[in-house]
């Protein structure tokens, strides 16, 4: 399946970074390390990645689920801070190999758009984004970044 996480499977460190306040045109960002390990579900039609940030005090996992019909991804995200995150983000990886996936949401009361792109991806190292739209999609804030490096 060319439209696949397989490229995922084992496990990473990681640069995060987040702005310190989100769509108040905040530009200040903070670093903190990530460890992630990745495993494929149902023969590939599904993965599961749990990822830890020791600085930070929490931790997260995400269950990737690939309709075959549509041919697209449902990410699905949860964090030992705030639980399960509602709708997935939902869509493909394109052409370019850049996966671009979505959904609307609300944040702090505001409707957005939410949008993880993951792009650069290679054998050893992958990027991974999110951003917020609250002009469906016009224009986007990116709030969040991942520069992974395979470990095994």
């Amino acid at each position: 399946m060319e439209n696949s996480f397989d490229w995922f499977v084992g496990t990473w460190t990681s640069t995060q970074r987040r702005l310190r306040t989100v769509l108040t045109g905040c530009d200040e960002w903070y670093e903190f390390p990530g460890v992630t390990r990745c495993w494929s579900v149902l023969g590939g039609a599904g993965n599961v990645d749990e990822v830890t940030f020791p600085t930070q005090g929490f931790s997260g996992v995400t269950l990737r689920l690939h309709d075959p019909a549509s041919d697209e991804w449902s990410l699905y995200w949860a964090s030992s801070r705030s639980g399960l995150s509602l709708p997935p983000v939902v869509g493909r990886f394109g052409p370019d190999g850049r996966g671009v996936f979505t959904a609307e949401e609300t944040y702090q009361g505001t409707p957005i758009v939410v949008r993880y792109l993951w792009s650069d991806i290679t054998a050893t190292t992958a990027r991974w984004e999110q951003a917020f739209s609250v002009d469906g999609g016009g224009t986007w804030e990116t709030n969040w970044t991942a520069d992974f490096t395979r470990t095994g």
